[in-house]
């Protein structure tokens, strides 16, 4: 496959390995991304991406779908059963879609949603006046607490009790803490509110029961696959029974159509992945070496929003390295390091400068990186915030990510294939 690509394409197929290559020498700490196994990859490049298959397992629009229809219906069953769910639709295509098809479920337009703000750890996709969600709804948002920084209960209900939300939204982007869901479920039930949990951060952490799970408390719970729980992109929702009825049919036909069957055969797969014991080993090391890089950039000088995690991702306030997000963004992408620049609560700069960083640990973790790497990675970031002019100090600490990233090599054996092609194409 990858010499009928060469062959036709070889502009893509450049593309592809150069893409390959920077994955293999780069630190990933982008905490929204990971690197799915050869089994995933597979599915993913199947013949399955050319079947229509609108509808659903035996009730389809077109013919011929009796196979695709077992990779579905094991992607449903196995969801349900991973996280313990009545109900799951795995068709939608992004976690945006799938909070889409949750809001179409319950709401009408101009209807009011209670969420987080986006500069306090929140989601586009739960009312940011930029999204559909923030242009359909009215959005009301509430936030983190100055002090400790973690989620304002508070006033999470004295916004609920006086704005009589339709739907309560928590789960988020950029929040370092376990959530309380019995809390939201609280809070709710006072004011005749439906909750929907967006875990698309922590579902790998909730599957392996290192996180408390929505399910039980939530009315809906969305999520991606493509996070920690190192499946393809895509995402899928667990509701209970009573809701399964208007929820597939405002997934398909309401937003979607045809589904990416290829995908999700590749998502029953990462469900499979992780019902395994290796898999919760994995997050188990997820969320050590999360808590190994904070404390290590705490001993460098860092502030960490919260003053640290419980899950596999931190916020880093970069004010005392007197850093923008956007500057330590670029210097450290220049050094093989790759992260995002993330706002922080009550931040003074403008989102697309941010006061700070966003890391996470899945990916490094997926490459076998452990606790003694995450003190080294720590300490070479603290080295290029605290000498950002240093040229020298850059190189150096270059050669160093590079033999990192040799000692944990990425999809060997597809690199090498793609190697021989790129010889041939010379």
């Amino acid at each position: 496959m990858i010499e009928n690509l060469r062959k036709t394409d070889p502009e893509v197929f450049l593309a592809i390995y150069n893409e390959i290559e920077r994955q293999h020498n780069n630190l990933e700490l982008i905490a929204s991304e990971n690197f799915v196994s050869p089994a995933v990859l597979a599915a993913l490049g199947s013949p399955l991406t050319n079947k229509y298959a609108e509808g659903y397992p035996g009730k389809r629009y077109y013919g011929g779908c009796e196979f695709v229809d077992v990779a579905e219906q094991l992607a449903i069953d196995r969801a349900k059963i991973l996280f313990n769910a009545e109900h799951a639709n795995v068709q939608p295509h992004s976690g945006t879609q799938a909070n889409m098809a949750v809001y179409f479920t319950v709401l009408n337009p101009g209807d009011t949603i209670l969420s987080m703000e986006l500069s306090h750890g929140g989601h586009l996709s739960h009312g940011s006046p930029v999204s559909f969600s923030g242009r359909f709804y009215k959005v009301i948002y509430y936030g983190v607490k100055k002090g400790d920084e973690t989620i304002d209960f508070d006033l999470v209900r004295e916004l609920a009790l006086k704005e009589k939300p339709k739907l309560i939204v928590t789960g988020y982007s950029a929040y370092p803490r376990k959530i309380d869901f019995e809390k939201f479920r609280e809070i709710a039930n006072e004011v005749n509110a439906y909750l929907m949990a967006d875990i698309a951060h922590i579902a790998g952490l909730v599957a392996t029961n290192l996180h408390p799970s929505p399910v039980n408390y939530a009315d809906f719970v969305t999520s991606t696959t493509h996070k920690t729980l190192r499946g393809p992109r895509g995402a899928f929702i667990l509701t209970k029974e009573v809701y399964k009825k208007d929820l597939d049919k405002n997934v398909f036909p309401g937003i979607q159509g045809g589904p990416l069957m290829h995908v999700i055969a590749a998502k029953a797969v990462c469900f499979k992945e992780a019902m395994s014991d290796d898999f919760k080993r994995y997050q188990e090391r997820i969320i050590k070496n999360a808590k190994k890089l904070a404390e290590t950039l705490k001993n460098e000088g860092a502030r960490l929003v919260s003053d640290g995690t419980d899950t596999h991702l931190m916020l880093v306030d970069l004010r005392p390295f007197k850093i923008t997000g956007k500057d330590a963004e670029n210097l450290l992408g220049k050094v093989n390091i790759t992260v995002n620049k993330n706002t922080i609560p009550y931040d003074p700069e403008k989102p697309f400068i941010a006061s700070g960083i966003r890391l996470g640990t899945p990916a490094l973790t997926t490459r076998g990186m452990g606790e003694e790497e995450m003190e080294i990675v720590g300490k070479l970031i603290a080295k290029i915030l605290k000498n950002p002019s240093d040229e020298g100090i850059h190189e150096n600490v270059k050669k160093e990510i590079k033999n990192l990233c040799e000692k944990f090599p990425l999809y060997k054996e597809l690199r090498e294939n793609f190697k021989y092609e790129l010889n041939m194409l010379k």
